[in-house]
């Protein structure tokens, strides 16, 4: 099966947002009753997964959406501030180059994403973006993009720098590449055993170009690969 389309996580993957969503995190810590998050702590809390990250803030699940879409709505003030991560913009002009259908699913605004990808420039190589998933809910919405697009699962592969991610891409039964520059740490996400786990993100082109050849020798599936540089 011919790879067709590649999905992308935004916040972490795609957009450098990590120091500001621990900055309005912890702007919203007294409001809503939860620790902040030390200097100190951050790369400890790169292990955890999302669930495992929510029970340690001691917030109440009840108010996990509220806090969410005040986190959303405050980013939208800064999103032309923040930048795309290193060589992702190369990158994403090298897929489209080669043909692939480019989109993102993200729980974060499809108005914040325009805004970035307006932004930067880069709204042209995407074809398609579905914003506001829930927060563990992302698999649904692959489901629902295969189902729109008519697609087969290995015929999309999902790109995301948290666990959750990894998470959703084998639920949707769709490939994952988990990148370690994002959200979670390599540790974290290795202990999920994604497809593929890169540190860089030309790694990517180098995988979509193996995937093709190995599928073509009817090689369709991989075990967990870690690209080293």
């Amino acid at each position: 099966m011919t790879l067709k389309v590649i999905v992308f996580d935004f916040d972490g993957t795609l957009a450098d947002t990590y120091d500001a969503f621990i900055e309005i995190a912890n702007s919203l810590s007294g409001e809503f009753g939860y620790k902040p998050v030390d200097i100190k702590e951050q790369e400890t809390l790169k292990n955890l997964s999302a669930k495992a990250l929510i029970k340690q803030s001691e917030i109440s699940v009840f108010k996990i959406p509220f806090v969410l879409k005040r986190v959303k709505s405050e980013l939208s003030h800064k999103i032309r501030e923040l930048e795309p991560i290193k060589d992702i913009p190369h990158c994403l002009k090298e897929l489209k180059n080669q043909g692939y259908s480019l989109g993102i699913i993200t729980s974060n605004t499809e108005e914040n994403v325009m805004k970035f990808l307006t932004h930067h420039n880069l709204e042209n190589f995407f074809d398609f973006i579905y914003g506001e998933s829930t927060l563990f809910g992302k698999h649904r919405i692959i489901k629902k993009l295969l189902k729109e697009k008519q697609l087969l699962p290995d015929e999309v592969i999902y790109i995301g720098d948290e666990t959750r991610d990894i998470y959703s891409a084998k639920k949707s039964r769709v490939q994952s590449v988990a990148v370690t520059w994002g959200f979670n740490s390599s540790q974290a996400l290795a202990e999920q055993e994604p497809d593929f786990l890169i540190n860089k993100p030309y790694e990517l082109v180098t995988i979509l170009q193996n995937y093709q050849y190995d599928v073509i020798s009817d090689k369709t599936h991989f075990n967990s690969v870690t690209i080293q540089t």
